[in-house]
């Protein structure tokens, strides 16, 4: 069991919900008033996605991101920044021209990705470790792909959180420390419940936990329903926790929830299997990021936007 928790409040995400649940944040302002909300409700760590703010859909605009970031470090109030870099990879088939991607189709280079992340420099960014058949559409990450994208995290000086939504991933994360393109004790998020990757249950995080390497720092989640027992098993078998509306959208059945709803929830149940929640300044120190000051110090020396 771990007795330190890391808890990450994954707030808004991509996906179409911002019209089941009205408190999905959209905009940047809303976004990061969320960040603060989950910091304040005892999130240890912020994962971010943008949305366009007319429309609610997928954005991957810098300014909206630096305007995230922005707001959260300007109020005062401390949480570790997760940008995530795993956008643009849709596909979905045109139904004429299965050569061609049809509406819906979001694709973006390894370098497109990695845009926000080379220019704002956060703690960390995601990496999401391989394809997948993401419910009704194809997630595209090819292995070259995913060597460049580590190559320009790791340049950056940025840690990877290194996603993986089937045990095939865990396998191919693994290669990229072997290759030398992760630098120090690797992170893992264990993303369960996604259809149709591995499920959201014990037997699911029990087999991609035991094949991370000795050194790995390891998170996982489930979405929806399976969102609070996630954590809990997590929590149990050594791992750190995620909660969020990008994952789920309900307190409980019936009730819609907020992200700081969310986080309290999820601090509740660590509080009451004998844990703790680590602090955004634990969390750093544990997971060895670099001071965010310092990251802005490096940003400023590359001259800003790159």
């Amino acid at each position: 069991m771990n007795r330190n928790v890391i808890l990450t409040c994954a707030v808004t995400g991509a996906g179409d919900t911002t019209g089941k649940n009205p408190n999905v944040p959209v905009t940047p302002e809303q976004i990061a008033n969320d960040c603060i909300a989950a910091a304040k409700a005892g999130a240890s760590i912020a994962h971010i996605h943008v949305r366009d703010p007319e429309t609610g859909g997928i954005s991957h605009s810098v300014e909206h991101f630096r305007e995230v970031m922005t707001r959260v470090r300007d109020s005062g109030v401390d949480i570790v920044m997760n940008i995530t870099a795993g956008g643009g990879g849709d596909w979905i088939p045109d139904a004429q021209d299965p050569t061609r991607g049809g509406p819906g189709t979001d694709m973006q280079t390894p370098a497109e990705r990695h845009a926000p992340v080379d220019a704002l420099l956060p703690e960390l960014c995601t990496l999401d470790c391989g394809s997948l058949n993401f419910s009704d559409m194809v997630y595209i990450n090819s292995a070259d792909w995913l060597r460049e994208h580590a190559r320009l995290v790791q340049a950056a000086g940025v840690k990877p959180e290194l996603e993986c939504f089937d045990l095939g991933h865990v396998w191919f994360a693994r290669q990229l420390q072997q290759e030398g393109l992760i630098d120090g004790d690797p992170l893992y998020q264990l993303c369960l419940g996604i259809p149709w990757g591995a499920e959201a249950d014990t037997e699911s995080m029990l087999a991609m936990r035991n094949k991370l390497p000795e050194n790995a720092h390891w998170a996982a989640f489930g979405i929806g329903r399976q969102q609070m027992p996630m954590v809990a098993q997590a929590v149990l078998l050594g791992g750190h926790a995620r909660v969020g509306l990008e994952d789920n959208l309900y307190l409980k059945k019936g009730v819609l929830a907020t992200n700081g709803q969310l986080v309290e929830k999820a601090a509740a149940v660590i509080d009451n299997l004998g844990a703790r929640v680590m602090s955004p300044a634990e969390t750093r120190a544990h997971l060895s990021l670099r001071d965010p000051h310092t990251l802005s110090d490096h940003k400023s020396a590359k001259g800003g936007d790159a």
